[in-house]
């Protein structure tokens, strides 16, 4: 509801009906300023300004023994190699951290998000300024010892710009970037162990955006529209000022872009932090069947000899009736700084979904990794889910699999310095419970328990308003 609503309501239901009380009436007509604007949700407004309010809060609390963090594949690339980001297919899973009393570990995590922004009419479209506040709570215990995580964040603008234009529109503050890394998922429901070490994907390489930014977006018409912006200008060492550009596409069966960024550019001399990235991405639906295609290329000045890194992707999935299957696979390698070759690493993952009953199905699936280098063990992952909606606002996941690698023949650099030897695996089951009441609220309970003697119990819950 309105708050024009309910406050007219209010007034009517006082029986405010007077002439005097009907002049007054006049003035709350200034609200429909936000009808005009064609703007809605949770809104205040004046003669000419429509303000919106929304926000959230999420809860995660997390409770056991999983302090040590083991890796199911081998990396065989110093981090370094990649401006300061790991890119070769790293995966941990948790270890305990000893049975002793004072073992115990926990989080508790509130992450806050208030949003407003402000709408006027212009000559050039609807002009907003918008201001998104956030704040994170963050306390974490490992073996009884409390801390306040380097994540918590107290009370900040993590959005505050202003913005004008409909087709076009002109931004210019603090605000995140317009570079275009999706349509890059694998359908299969475990993934792809370099996906999930580049945030589900592929990698873009270290692309130094959003924060202070200039932008400047257009709409072409017919589903293609485009971007360029001055990025990261507020970053204080070589890495200051990005330029970034992108294209979109979307039409009725294809999702399609290619995004680009130069980087380390204010400082006007070739340093460290001089970078390039190039992100593409195409997804098509056809019927029963979707297909996607991803890569990504690159690099950055390095002395005695620049890097890069390249990392693509490929997935398709079909449904049939009550099955649906999902195949992918990725690739990726490049050139360390100093001109050594990383070597090229590869992976793939499949699963076949099936609806048993309405409300319940089953997934079955797995993923598997092989480094590069010769002599370093191969990861890999084996899973099978059930899912099943026991009433219209409940549903149980369940999930039993195992991860492992295969034996080390040689020494590798896994940031650690140490190398993993032996053939070793690590079956897991977890199980959760999500209740979805409505009203925007959500909430789950978890458990997950590892071969290893690691577990974990997790309770989250959330609203959000708009």
């Amino acid at each position: 509801m309105k708050l024009k609503s309910l406050i007219l309501g209010s007034v009517a239901a006082a029986g405010l009906s007077t002439a005097g009380f009907a002049a007054d009436l006049g003035v709350l007509t200034s609200l429909d300023v936000c009808d005009d604007l064609g703007l809605s949700g949770l809104t205040i407004s004046s003669d000419e300004n429509c303000l919106q309010i929304s926000g959230s809060v999420a809860y995660t609390f997390e409770y056991g023994n999983f302090n040590g963090d083991g890796r199911i594949v081998a990396n065989t690339l110093p981090s370094a190699a990649f401006g300061g980001v790991n890119g070769d297919g790293v995966r941990r899973f948790d270890t305990p951290n000893g049975t002793a009393a004072g073992a115990a570990d926990w989080n508790s995590k509130v992450e806050t998000f208030l949003k407003f922004v402000g709408t006027q009419a212009s000559d050039f479209g609807p002009a907003r300024v918008v201001i998104n506040l956030r704040q994170r709570d963050y306390l974490r215990a490992r073996d009884n010892v409390t801390a306040t995580d380097g994540d918590a964040h107290p009370l900040r603008a993590q959005d505050a710009y202003v913005q004008v234009g409909d087709g076009t529109v002109l931004s210019a503050g603090k605000k995140g970037s317009i570079f275009n890394e999706g349509d890059d998922e694998p359908f299969n429901f475990t993934g792809l162990f370099m996906s999930d070490d580049a945030d589900k994907g592929v990698w873009e390489g270290p692309v130094r955006k959003g924060g202070h930014v200039i932008q400047l977006e257009s709409s072409f018409g017919n589903g293609v529209a485009g971007g360029i912006a001055l990025e990261a200008l507020d970053r204080t060492d070589n890495q200051a000022g990005s330029l970034i550009g992108v294209l979109n596409y979307a039409g009725d069966s294809v999702t399609a872009h290619i995004s680009g960024s130069l980087g380390g550019i204010l400082d006007g001399v070739q340093t460290t932090g001089d970078t390039y990235a190039i992100h593409a991405g195409v997804t098509g639906t056809f019927d029963a069947f979707k297909l996607r295609a991803a890569g990504s290329y690159s690099g950055g000045y390095a002395v005695g000899g620049n890097w890069s890194y390249w990392n693509g992707l490929a997935s398709a999935e079909g449904n049939f009736d009550m099955f649906k299957v999902a195949l992918s696979g990725e690739v990726g390698g490049g050139t360390l700084a100093g001109g050594g070759d990383a070597g090229t690493d590869f992976g793939i993952g499949a699963s076949v979904g099936a609806t048993v009953t309405e409300g319940v199905s089953i997934n079955l699936g797995g993923r598997y990794f092989n480094d590069g280098t010769a002599g370093v063990g191969d990861g890999y992952q084996v899973a099978a889910q059930l899912v099943a909606a026991v009433t219209e606002t409940l549903k149980i996941t369940g999930e039993v699999g195992v991860y492992g690698h295969g034996e080390d023949t040689v020494a590798f650099n896994r940031n650690t310095g140490a190398a993993l030897n032996a053939a070793t695996s690590d079956f897991y089951g977890s199980a959760e419970l999500a209740w979805a009441p409505g009203g925007g609220f959500t909430s789950s309970l978890g458990a997950k328990v590892q071969q290893n003697g690691a577990y974990k119990v997790t309770f989250k819950a959330a609203k959000a308003f708009k």
